[in-house]
């Protein structure tokens, strides 16, 4: 009928390296073009680098706050605190890192069906970061 209730609950581990909280998609939902999770981030965690090939992202910090990598060569850096809104459109390389000492949670949307759809990771770029960060 068109309507879908998710409960909290459901896991899964996504190819960024996480476990994410299920929300709204085409495995829960039956969603198409939208897609919506919840990502907690313990404190130190960094994701690997990756992009979104043809996908937007919209994350909202829920909690916390976290630092976001992005650009060809994640040379940008920008600090998300609890209440902001990123939008990254497709195909951006990017990196969340949580150097904040504490957890923190996303809400994540995408513009699929599922958040792990048209991901490419790209290891050479978690090698420059962690040389970045000194790591």
């Amino acid at each position: 009928d068109g309507f879908a209730l998710v409960k909290p609950g459901q896991t899964y581990v996504g190819k960024q390296g996480f476990t994410y909280g299920a929300g709204v998609s085409a495995e829960t939902a039956g969603a198409k073009q939208v897609c919506m999770n919840v990502l907690p981030m313990p404190p130190g965690a960094v994701a690997k680098a990756h992009y979104h090939e043809g996908i937007e992202t919209i994350a909202y910090m829920l909690d916390g706050e976290c630092s976001v990598y992005y650009g060809d060569d994640l040379e940008k850096r920008v600090d998300v605190q609890k209440g902001d809104t990123c939008f990254l459109g497709p195909d951006i390389p990017h990196a969340p890192s949580n150097e904040s000492g504490k957890p923190c949670t996303w809400i994540v949307v995408h513009s699929s069906g599922n958040d792990q759809d048209g991901i490419v990771l790209l290891p050479e770029l978690d090698a420059r970061l962690k040389a970045r960060m000194g790591r």
